[in-house]
C-alpha cells in the first residue's frame, strides 16, 4: 500500500514533534530544577561528574569505534588530533574553542596530506 509522499512542511512538523519537543521539555525541566542547586553541593558535583563521564565516553567512541567517514581515518591520526587539541586547549589559557579548532585543523590536515 503506497500513500502520498510527505510534503516538506509535514516532514518538518514530524521532526519538530518527534525530535525537538521531547528533548526541549527535558531541557526546560532541567533548567528549572537546576536553579535550586548550589554550586558547591554534592548534587552539583554528581551532575558535573556524570556530564564529564558522558563526554569522555563520546570522545572514546569517536576515537576507537568511529562510524561513517571517520572510520577510514587511521587511529594514529585520530589520537594525534586529540593530543594536539588538548595541547591547544592548554596553550590558549584553557580555551575549549582553541582546543577544538586545533584538533580539527590537525585532523583535516592529516586527512588531506595522506591522500
Amino acid at each position: 500500500m503506497t500513500g502520498a509522499p510527505l510534503t516538506e512542511g509535514a516532514a518538518l512538523l514530524i521532526v519538530l514533534l518527534v525530535g525537538f519537543l521531547p528533548t526541549e521539555i527535558w531541557r526546560s525541566l532541567a533548567v528549572l530544577a537546576g536553579r535550586r542547586v548550589e554550586e558547591g553541593s554534592p548534587v552539583f558535583h554528581w551532575v558535573k561528574a556524570v556530564a564529564t563521564a558522558l563526554l569522555a565516553a563520546v570522545v572514546a567512541r569517536l576515537l576507537f569505534a568511529p562510524a561513517g567517514a571517520l572510520a577510514a581515518v587511521p587511529l594514529a591520526l585520530r589520537l594525534g588530533a586529540v593530543a594536539c587539541g588538548v595541547a591547544g586547549f592548554l596553550a590558549f589559557r584553557r580555551s575549549v574553542f582553541a582546543g577544538v579548532l586545533v584538533g580539527e585543523i590537525v585532523l583535516i590536515a592529516g586527512i588531506v596530506l595522506s591522500r
